[in-house]
């Protein structure tokens, strides 16, 4: 019996953290093996909830001390539901000057919440497809990391602006 109300408790907590997320539209991981070889792409299938509404777009990403990068640079590409596609290649900070992983997180697995686009209106009805590729490249060298390691997963995330 005591097992079932620690079960139960643990259920309750957990829905009134998630339900706390108010902004959140749409919010999903996907896990990354040991290593994000180059070519592996992280496609996410979005229905945004409207055609009017503008929304925040971001790249969540969780990371281990494994990775030894200061920075990161990803390829998104967002295809709409008519074909239309639009490609961004983008730079995030993941370290400060001295090393220390950014993120939040209290153990060694850092969550970063990255800005992808800001006030975006999905016009089309339909599915978009979100496609998130590593472009890691090192100082000096022309081709890319081929097997980046310490991102354990990488997500999507939709959420309504905040009102002031």
């Amino acid at each position: 019996m005591q097992q079932k109300n620690n079960w139960l408790l643990f259920l309750i907590i957990a829905l009134v953290i998630v339900s706390c997320d108010s902004n959140r539209v749409f919010d999903t991981y996907k896990s990354v093996p040991d290593a994000w070889h180059k070519d592996s792409i992280v496609s996410f299938q979005v229905n945004p909830p409207d055609s009017i509404h503008a929304y925040n777009l971001f790249v969540n990403l969780r990371n281990t001390n494994q990775y030894k990068y200061n920075n990161l640079h990803l390829i998104v590409e967002m295809v709409f539901p008519h074909g239309k596609t639009i490609k961004d290649t983008l730079e995030y900070r993941m370290a400060d000057p001295s090393g220390k992983l950014l993120g939040t997180g209290y153990t060694d697995v850092k969550e970063n919440k990255l800005w992808y686009k800001e006030k975006v209106v999905f016009k089309e009805t339909g599915t978009y497809t979100v496609n998130i590729q590593q472009a890691m490249r090192e100082n000096g060298k022309v081709n890319g990391v081929a097997e980046l390691t310490g991102i354990t997963d990488v997500g999507f995330r939709i959420e309504k602006p905040e009102t002031k």
